[in-house]
């Protein structure tokens, strides 16, 4: 009887012990993601910040346990945290031993991203609206990949207004643009479209580690600046050709695959998804009809013979392509986030909704940004989500 009852007590005590450190583990879990949110203000862990998050989180879920240590990880932009808690024995006393402590680690942070920004290049993002995303990017890549280091972060960009625009030896066609169904986009009109042959329109970047590369492509986006014809806007081409940016199968191959890192696209744009049978107001022309008029050279009135029935009609199927896109994406293990800028009607808004990533019941990856002033806060908000990881 001696000997079942120390063994009954030493499971008694055993099982404390297993169920402090669960809840243990559980609690430095949350005040590690909740220290991320901050290292936009506290990137070093050294200013206190980070600490009073992480120590209030901690204290929330556990209050008998107490930080142990708390500082950057091996890799950058991480929060790294060991907590402890001393646990009191019921039946080991009898033997001498009041309590025993346990511990627990965890880091979260920045790591083993790969994001592509999808930004609209349209005519009506040029001026204060393209300088404002170019800067809320910019201080995106400054966030996640910090001067001097190299963490496993890589960032590409997808330009799109009616069409795309590729490099060479990325896809065995000549460098240009591109139509919907793959093809060069020839812009075979008259006068010729100069945004496929030079900077207007910059091509697709793919994903790289190198932070100069990326803000050089952030910063060659100018929305028209400098070009006759910015026309159009067919926000499915865009997300198309980031998913490529992101997979590892052709066209592109620098993407990991899904299962070892977070693959995030950011989508923005400020219009409908328009080629100029709606409401188009440039040149005022039908491009159905007109041989010359600007919305011709997008990426369905260009291919051979020319698609002239996929309307910008509210779910149309411009509308429909986006969703087709954004469904492929999502099946390829990619993380959306849409932003919408500017004014927008409801169907505006529910596609931006359906193409984003969101937790069911919620518009987690969904923002709004009605002004440019809106622009670098959302960014931010992304930022936080980007880092808030458990690694």
């Amino acid at each position: 009887m001696p000997v079942l009852a120390g063994m009954t007590g030493l499971a008694v005590d055993m099982g404390r012990l297993y169920t402090a450190q669960a809840r243990l583990q559980g609690a430095v879990d949350a005040a590690a993601l909740a220290g991320t949110l901050y290292l936009t203000s506290d990137p070093n862990i050294n200013n206190g910040t980070i600490a009073n998050v992480v120590a209030t989180y901690l204290d929330e879920n556990f209050p008998e346990a107490s930080v142990v240590s708390l500082g950057p990880g091996t890799t950058v932009r991480t929060v790294c945290l060991t907590g402890q808690v001393e646990v009191p024995m019921t039946f080991m006393g009898v033997l001498g031993i009041e309590s025993e402590t346990v511990s627990a680690s965890a880091c979260a942070g920045f790591n083993d991203l790969e994001v592509v920004l999808v930004i609209d290049n349209s005519g009506s993002m040029n001026g204060t609206p393209i300088n404002s995303v170019k800067t809320a990017a910019n201080k995106l890549v400054d966030l996640m990949i910090p001067g001097g280091t190299a963490p496993a972060i890589k960032v590409g960009l997808a330009p799109f207004r009616g069409k795309v625009r590729v490099g060479a030896n990325v896809d065995g066609l000549p460098a240009g643009c591109r139509n919907a169904n793959g093809t060069v986009n020839n812009s075979n009109v008259s006068p010729p479209d100069d945004s496929c042959k030079d900077a207007a329109l910059p091509p697709v970047a793919a994903l790289s580690f190198s932070k100069t590369t990326i803000k050089n492509a952030i910063n060659s986006m100018n929305a028209g600046s400098g070009t006759r014809y910015a026309s159009g806007t067919i926000i499915s081409e865009g997300i198309k050709w980031g998913r490529h940016v992101l997979t590892p199968e052709p066209p592109f191959t620098q993407g990991g695959q899904p299962n070892k890192v977070r693959k995030v696209m950011i989508v923005l744009s400020d219009g409908d998804n328009e080629d100029g049978t709606c409401s188009g107001t440039f040149g005022s022309c039908d491009p159905r009809t007109s041989s010359t008029c600007a919305y011709r050279r997008n990426a369905y009135f260009q291919q051979s013979p020319p698609v002239t029935n996929c309307n910008c009609n509210n779910y149309g199927c411009l509308d429909q392509a986006m969703l087709t896109q954004a469904q492929l994406a999502k099946d390829a293990g990619i993380e959306i986030f849409a932003i919408r800028y500017g004014d927008s009607d409801s169907v505006d808004i529910a596609l931006m909704k359906a193409i984003a990533s969101s937790s069911p019941g919620t518009d987690d990856h969904y923002f709004d940004a009605p002004s440019t002033s809106d622009i670098g806060k959302v960014f931010e908000k992304i930022g936080r989500q980007l880092g808030y990881r458990l690694l």
